[in-house]
């Protein structure tokens, strides 16, 4: 059914895994598109209590857009794209359900943004955190900076977009980004625990 992502349910919850290891997981417009898709099938089945957003394998979440797709698109193309991936990051923040984002690995960019867009984040001791857009000309839009500044302040959030540089999970959890900090193998027992106990 999906090309790039897969979905497991264990008793009420629902895994969801952005599945493009060999590209860090980045976005892609296929992918955004799955997410949404997914989630809104999780969001709508009654024997689904919540939903966990993750990453395949250790070495990314999300690490940001897929740009080898984005560079060719025209303005038009990239406003429709922009346009779609704030709805869908929306919808999960306006889920019904309680959304926990496993962040594992890098969480860069539109994977940093995926992220804030859940309701909770548990993030594996080898995560790591950035707004990495402006490094190569790129903006989103005010979606991923007003949720960094919900959730950080105002001044931390500037600190992060203006200098764009990683934070790793202690200084991510320091700052009030991340829930709680648990160790790689853990993460997704941890995180189901988590979703089972809500």
């Amino acid at each position: 059914m999906y090309q790039n992502i897969t979905t497991e349910q264990k008793g009420k919850i629902v895994i969801v895994t952005v599945n493009r290891p060999d590209k860090l997981n980045a976005l892609n417009k296929n992918t955004i598109a799955e997410i949404g898709v997914a989630m809104n099938a999780a969001a709508n089945d009654t024997s689904v209590g919540g939903i966990i957003l993750t990453g395949a394998g250790t070495k990314a979440f999300v690490a940001g857009a897929d740009i080898s797709e984005f560079a060719a698109y025209s303005l038009e193309e990239g406003k429709a794209l922009s346009a779609h991936g704030h709805a869908v990051f929306n919808s999960i923040e306006a889920c019904g359900k309680p959304v926990i984002a496993a962040v594992n690995g890098f969480a860069l960019g539109g994977g940093c943004e995926l992220a804030m867009a859940c309701h909770m984040r548990v993030a594996a001791e080898n995560a790591k955190f950035g707004q990495t857009g402006p490094m190569v000309g790129s903006f989103d839009g005010g979606y991923g900076a007003g949720l960094l500044a919900a959730h950080i302040g105002q001044k931390k959030a500037r600190e992060i977009w203006f200098l764009t540089r990683s934070y790793d999970a202690k200084e991510a959890l320091d700052m009030g980004l991340v829930n709680t900090v648990v160790p790689v193998k853990e993460l997704e027992a941890e995180t189901v625990q988590w979703a089972r106990e809500m």
